[in-house]
């Protein structure tokens, strides 16, 4: 990146490029927090320096009314305590200036809220207006002061950032695989835990894309709906794909939203529901025996209807095996089992990162880590933000079949099957030319 951006868009950039990384959502979350905690503080210190010198950066002295003397002078790494854990900004630096400058935003004592994460997350998902001065000093002690000034800069920079992310047009992003899911975290100590709706994908040129985040009073159908419709309302494409997990508001919405993409039924927590209904001496047993359903790198048979009737197969063959002693979690496999098999109709260079809407790479092995599929992911305690963007230049890509002909081919005619299906007068047409 170059040298002449400013350490809080480079910051910026850090939090863009979390949402490229093959990661679970909730560790992208809590990863952004932790760079979200030093955007707001080291744009916080960049508003002091503005307001002491009376100028904006690269903004010279003498088309300035009232400058100050001085000059900004590069930066030093400083380290210090917050509420998300130690935390190193880039401290500006001066020269030539009349008067010492000084910040008044670190104080010396560290509370133990989570005031820090709440302020990120409230000025940037909910696009509010925030206490920034209170919020800062229940973060950094007692002693961090801003002028009213600084305060007003700062909130007005997170909330004009947020708003324009926000607004952006989606015309321009074609996706083959949409990933929407939802973590619940605390907002304020002592508060529930509200769920966060979060929308990503892979687009036709195997880019991964941050496409939208929005706070939700629950999971239900009317919560997902509004927040699917607000991104086709910015120009939204239906994908080829949708993966996510069984939640009944989020299907409901997706379903009609984008009812003609195909919709994948999360197999990590599909496992996850198996295994619950399991006693503890028959999981491993089990476990084992559901990932090799699912596993067809042995298979000799192309993506399509066929691999998807073998594997169907086997599902039904597991049912038959298990439901005498365990009959619960065979119920539980069976519903809504065609779901469970939409992503064998894709590559099969995709198969093991669309089959699951888990993004962490140790994910991608068909026996999910210790933990993965035993038991439901713990709650959070705090709720950090989404990083603001897109991948970028440089960041890691789904692999594309661009050099395989079969799978771009592949890709081409679901394309035109489930979004641009022929009108029966071109039906006919084809029928007549065929027969000619």
């Amino acid at each position: 990146m170059s040298v002449r951006v400013s350490p809080a868009g480079r910051i910026r950039g850090e939090i863009d490029a979390l949402f490229a990384a093959d990661r679970d959502l909730v560790g992208i979350l809590e990863d952004v927090a932790r760079l979200g905690a030093r955007l707001l503080i080291q744009a916080a210190v960049e508003a002091e320096v503005t307001e002491f010198l009376g100028r904006a950066r690269y903004q010279r002295a003498a088309n300035t009314q009232d400058a100050r003397p001085g000059a900004r002078n590069g930066y030093c790494p400083t380290t210090i305590k917050t509420t998300a854990g130690p935390v190193t900004i880039d401290r500006p630096k001066l020269r030539g200036t009349t008067e010492r400058f000084a910040s008044r935003l670190f104080g010396a004592g560290v509370t133990k809220t989570n005031a820090l994460a709440s302020l990120v997350i409230a000025g940037l998902c909910a696009a509010c207006r925030c206490d920034v001065e209170a919020t800062l000093a229940d973060a950094l002690g007692a002693e961090a002061a801003l002028s009213k000034s600084t305060v007003s800069r700062v909130g007005e920079a997170i909330k004009d950032k947020f708003d324009r992310w926000s607004a952006r047009r989606l015309d321009e992003v074609e996706l083959d695989y949409l990933f929407l899911d939802g973590s619940c975290f605390k907002m304020h100590p002592g508060a529930r835990a509200e769920p966060v709706l979060a929308a990503w994908g892979i687009t036709t040129e195997g880019k991964p894309v941050f496409l939208g985040l929005a706070p939700g009073g629950s999971e239900s159908t009317d919560a997902w709906s509004d927040f699917l419709e607000e991104l086709k309302g910015r120009g939204r494409r239906s994908p080829l794909l949708i993966i996510s997990d069984g939640a009944g508001g989020l299907i409901n919405a997706a379903e009609t939203s984008f009812a003609r993409s195909l919709r994948q039924r999360c197999l990590i927590h599909r496992a996850r529901n198996l295994l619950a209904k399991l006693p503890a001496h028959a999981q491993g047993e089990v476990k084992a025996a559901y990932w090799q359903v699912f596993d067809t790198d042995d298979v000799d048979l192309e993506p399509g209807p066929q691999l998807v009737a073998l594997v169907q197969a086997r599902i039904d063959a597991f049912a038959e095996h298990y439901r005498p002693s365990y009959p619960s979690a065979v119920k539980c496999l069976l519903a809504d089992r065609e779901q469970l098999t939409a992503y064998l109709r894709f590559p099969a260079e995709h198969h093991q990162r669309i089959r699951h809407s888990n993004s962490r790479r140790a994910h991608l092995r068909r026996d999910p880590p210790q933990g993965e599929g035993d038991r439901p992911a713990p709650r959070r305690d705090h709720l950090p933000v989404a990083g603001l963007g897109g991948a970028g230049p440089g960041q890691p890509r789904l692999a594309r079949p661009h050099h395989d002909p079969k799978g771009l081919r592949l890709l081409q005619d679901l394309r035109r099957q489930l979004l641009h299906p022929p009108t029966p007068e071109e039906v006919i047409d084809q029928a007549v030319t065929a027969a000619a």
